[in-house]
């Protein structure tokens, strides 16, 4: 039988998921990676991002996490994200605006303007993006 790990993605709302997977890939703070069961024990900021997830059926599911911390364990996986969004959950119309918004923010600040907001706002807007319009 193939080794599973068990992958749990939590927000401050709700459990996101809870079940056996064979790898997840993400984007962290330090780059991309990706985790198979038997990893050694990490913790390691997210950065906002596509979360790939191959189900104990070989199935892949995408996620968009933006920003948290994931902790690694050999057999468990436990992303505590500030939000994450399944592609059904996601407005495609709504993140282009908000990309739109942040790019205007930051291109054309204003004496007010806070460029570290609008940086991860664009950085949210974009893995929206993604989640909705790239081929996998």
């Amino acid at each position: 039988m193939e080794a599973l790990m068990q992958l749990q993605i939590i927000t401050p709302d709700h459990l996101m998921c809870d079940e056996s997977v064979k790898m997840v890939e993400m984007r962290t703070a330090e780059g991309e990676i990706g985790v198979l069961p038997g990893h050694i024990p990490v913790t390691v900021m997210m950065a906002p991002g596509v979360t790939h997830i191959t189900k104990a059926d070989g199935s892949i599911r995408h996620i968009a996490i933006h920003d948290g911390f994931v902790e690694i364990q050999p057999d468990k996986i436990s992303i505590m994200a500030e939000i994450a969004e399944w592609p059904e959950e996601v407005d495609l119309d709504r993140a282009k605006a908000a990309l739109s918004r942040a790019r205007e923010r930051i291109t054309n600040p204003g004496p007010d303007t806070d460029i570290a907001r609008a940086r991860r706002a664009w950085a949210r807007a974009a893995a929206r993006i993604e989640l909705l319009t790239r081929e996998w």
